[in-house]
């Protein structure tokens, strides 16, 4: 029975002087976890705001260095805060290869005010692993080899609540003018959706955005890498409501009042 868990979770929300980090339960650092079914887990660490601040996580199992260029994502997992501090998620055994505290977790969550927090979990090892390790990867595990640390934390909430200038940009800018297929990076930004009018007066369809190729997938795919959160810009529009002051019809008189009061009995 596996027991074993990689874990993560997140924390970032927009608080003028804090943002809340998760705590990783399992695996400890330099733990063993068996390829296959595994449960993750994690707590708050009790730093203000609470979790339910969070909205959408996803979580991706790392192997290889502390950088971009030198680690690569074998499998992605995806959830939300509502659903509780754990999730049952399935490793793989062919997607990499035996790498002693070569893997770690990168849990990506986006704040309900804007931006995301990025958070890695300790180095740790999963036995069973009958692939190979990506070639990216290799160097980047030597380079880190001695330590359990994973990347540091990346804040980029919206306007960068608790400090951490430096980590990353604020979400909510000039990226979400960026038309979505030039972005690159895990992250992407699109633009806040249009209101709907109250007439119709277009005749002609006239598409928002050029088409792009696709190609239908004929056999299984290997799991998603790349974009792991899409954040849609908040909706500015509102609504005002305004009462009524026009008086009320009167009601009707003569045979039209005598058929409706029929009804009353």
């Amino acid at each position: 029975m596996l027991r074993s868990a990689l874990l993560a979770t997140l924390f970032a929300a927009l608080s003028p002087f804090a943002l809340a980090d998760v705590e990783f339960v399992t695996p400890a650092a330099g733990g063993t976890l068996a390829a296959g079914a595994v449960s993750i887990t994690w707590k708050d660490s009790g730093t203000a705001p609470a979790l339910s601040l969070l909205a959408g996580w996803s979580i991706q199992l790392m192997v290889g260095g502390n950088t971009d260029a030198t680690s690569v994502a074998i499998t992605s997992f995806a959830g939300n805060m509502v659903a509780g501090n754990s999730y049952t998620a399935t490793i793989p055994a062919a997607a990499s290869g035996p790498a002693t505290n070569g893997y770690y977790l990168k849990m990506t969550s986006a704040a309900t005010s804007g931006g995301q927090v990025i958070n890695f979990s300790k180095r740790f090892s999963i036995s069973g692993m009958t692939g190979v390790v990506p070639a990216a990867a290799v160097a980047g595990i030597a380079a880190s080899a001695g330590s359990l640390d994973g990347p540091p934390t990346i804040n980029s909430v919206s306007n960068n609540a608790g400090g951490n200038a430096g980590n990353g940009a604020a979400a909510g800018g000039d990226e979400y003018a960026i038309p979505y297929g030039q972005q690159t990076g895990a992250t992407k930004y699109a633009p806040m959706q249009p209101i709907p009018p109250t007439k119709i007066t277009k005749k002609n369809f006239t598409p928002l955005n050029p088409t792009s190729a696709v190609v239908i997938a004929r056999t299984n795919l290997p799991p998603a890498q790349g974009v792991v959160t899409t954040l849609t810009q908040s909706q500015t529009f509102s609504v005002v409501s305004v009462e009524n002051t026009a008086a009320p019809v009167a009601g009707p008189t003569g045979d039209m009042a005598k058929f409706l009061n029929r009804w009353k009995d």
